[in-house]
């Protein structure tokens, strides 16, 4: 039997977004990174029911296709498709990009969701601090290889995932892959202000060069979710335990995603989130960032170190 939550039959109250504005995505495409557990699954299978076909990419093939079959029991009617993808391997992702080009060539969404947090220091089979990596390096380098496929899409959008941790963030491109004085959140909140500027960077020039692609950006809050399972137990405990009053469900998370993904008014650029107190839970709707993820000279600086971290090139003609 479907579950029932808050968010899914919640009614549509006056200014309130919930999901019954999504609307019908017949015939859309959405590709949601990350989409087999927490806020990821929540997004996949909101935009399954309204009817998208929606591709679960996922490093772990057995619990997306768990999550795949959750998805298909709550809606029948979903057409969900699974891809490969480990962010922390650029040889992966160029492979499932190359894939997801060959079966969709036009893409109407993309959500960069997956990410890791409070990891102790980890190096990729690249070179790169897993944080930077899989948070940053992987959609930086997903995102520009299957671009044509959404600038050749009217109305397409590309949703970067960020995180209230982006205040504390710095870029240090001395020690970008945090090889000195390693701490797990100094390198979480580093990419989580990298996922700003790229998305506000990737907005301007999708813009500057008239393609029919917007970015935009989104965080969940403080959405009890598997990002925490690598947190501190003293801090784990908190978000699920005693924090819980300011605190919100996988699924309540999800609606800031999914109000950038699909609301008709959202605009290239805007950063949505929820809007309660410290944007840790309640209704989604547009939040600000901070004036540092909003420095030109960062993000085009960022931009170009990206390139030359991952090989990859945009091409916006």
């Amino acid at each position: 039997m479907p579950r029932t939550n808050a968010s899914t039959n919640a009614s549509t109250r006056d200014g309130v977004w919930t999901t019954d504005r999504i609307g019908d995505q017949s015939g859309r495409v959405a590709v949601v990174t990350g989409a087999n557990t927490g806020v990821g699954f929540e997004v996949a299978t909101a935009l399954a029911r309204s009817g998208a076909t929606v591709v679960l990419a996922c490093r772990d093939l057995d619990r997306a296709q768990h999550a795949s079959g959750r998805i298909i029991a709550e809606a029948p009617r979903a057409e969900v498709r699974i891809q490969h993808l480990d962010l922390a391997s650029l040889d992966s992702v160029r492979r499932a990009a190359a894939l997801l080009k060959e079966d969709f060539p036009h893409i109407d969404l993309l959500i960069d969701n997956a990410g890791v947090m409070w990891l102790p220091r980890q190096v990729t089979e690249d070179g790169f601090e897993r944080h930077l990596a899989v948070n940053h390096l992987g959609h930086f380098a997903l995102t520009g290889l299957i671009l044509p496929a959404l600038t050749a899409t009217p109305g397409s959008r590309v949703v970067v995932l960020s995180s209230p941790a982006h205040r504390r963030g710095v870029i240090d491109f001395e020690d970008l892959q945090s090889t000195r004085g390693y701490r797990p959140m100094k390198a979480y909140a580093q990419s989580k202000l990298a996922n700003l500027l790229f998305a506000y960077e990737l907005n301007r020039r999708l813009q500057a060069a008239g393609a029919p692609t917007i970015a935009l950006a989104a965080h969940p809050g403080g959405a009890r979710s598997e990002l925490n399972r690598t947190m501190p137990r003293a801090f784990r405990g908190a978000s699920w335990g005693l924090a819980r009053p300011i605190t919100h469900s996988a699924d309540r998370g999800a609606l800031a995603i999914l109000r950038a993904a699909v609301d008709p008014s959202a605009r290239g650029g805007q950063y949505y989130g929820p809007t309660g107190r410290f944007e840790f839970k309640g209704d989604p709707g547009l939040i600000t960032s901070t004036p540092l993820s909003h420095d030109s000279e960062l993000q085009r600086r960022l931009w170009e170190r990206s390139e030359e971290l991952t090989g990859v090139t945009y091409a916006m003609s």
